[in-house]
């Protein structure tokens, strides 16, 4: 594909590429410069090469490395099963499946070793992953055995009948002890990797909040989410002023991770048809976070 720079404030190379070709990761990006993909008025450049207008920059996009789903014995925490549902209790900084930059080590690395056979509706790269939580968002998450079990799950997750229950620290005090917001969420348009509730346009969200503590400078949350919009907590609450602590991408303070946690899911099991209630318990380092805060 042939682009070109109309000039303007000079821009990287790189940044130019990310704006113009959203649908690629940056780590793809990178790859295709590294690799002479890329090239600016005929010529190779780096990523930090500066565009200043006029310039025609040509890209041939090269293939994805290939996905592997290798079994690797590394630790799971089993928190519920029977024979169509796994639920797991993911660590934050885990990856769920691979994808750009994450190859090995990741969720579904460790549960191809322990289970074996698991739904491959998701295809070959995410067997039995049904739903995900971000990275660096910690807790429960449910993993189909069966395809019938996946399909069967998704559909409870498409007609909402899944309640999602999260625990979050958010930075500030909120006005209200309960409430909703209804704020649709879509694409930032300027910072590509995060989502907004800033617009008055976007996919529609329900994120429902109760206080369950308040310290100086914070408060502690139960969240229930109607949807599962992507990134939808952290782009709800920074919309209020009121970013999930430790979030640097949505405006938070620097901290040691997102304080967010995937506490509770309810769901019909499609082993017998009962209702199951999953918690993860709050991992120790937010449990640790939570104790040095002053109560107020």
């Amino acid at each position: 594909m042939t682009l070109s720079f109309p000039g303007g404030d000079a821009k990287r190379l790189d940044h130019f590429l990310q704006e113009r070709l959203p649908d690629y990761s940056r780590s793809r990006i990178q790859s295709w410069i590294k690799s002479g993909r890329v090239l600016v008025n005929g010529a190779a450049a780096k990523a930090s090469f500066i565009l200043r207008g006029g310039e025609t920059i040509e890209v041939s996009p090269g293939e994805p490395p290939p996905l592997t789903a290798a079994p690797e014995d590394l630790p799971v925490e089993i928190l519920y099963d029977d024979a169509a549902v796994i639920a797991v209790n993911k660590p934050a900084g885990l990856t769920v499946h691979a994808g750009a930059g994450a190859h090995s080590g990741t969720l579904v690395n460790r549960l191809v070793h322990h289970f074996g056979s698991l739904s491959q509706v998701g295809g070959e790269m995410r067997p039995g992953i049904v739903h995900r939580i971000d990275k660096g968002t910690s807790g429960v998450l449910l993993v189909a055995r069966t395809d019938a079990a996946h399909r069967a799950l998704a559909e409870q997750f498409a007609t909402r009948s899944v309640e999602k229950t999260y625990l979050a620290l958010v930075e500030g005090e909120l006005a209200r002890d309960s409430g909703q917001i209804t704020k649709p969420i879509t694409r930032d348009p300027v910072r590509r990797m995060r989502m907004t509730a800033r617009l008055e346009h976007g996919r529609a969200a329900l994120t429902e909040y109760r206080v369950l503590q308040r310290f100086r400078g914070f408060t502690y949350l139960e969240i229930r989410i109607g949807t599962g919009r992507t990134h939808q907590i952290r782009a709800h609450f920074a919309s209020l002023g009121h970013p999930v602590a430790g979030d640097r991408l949505y405006g938070a303070r620097a901290n040691r991770r997102i304080f967010l946690h995937a506490w509770r899911i309810a769901f019909n099991t499609p082993a017998t048809g009962e209702r199951v209630v999953v918690e993860a318990p709050l991992a120790g380092e937010l449990e640790q976070w939570l104790g040095e805060l002053t109560i107020i």
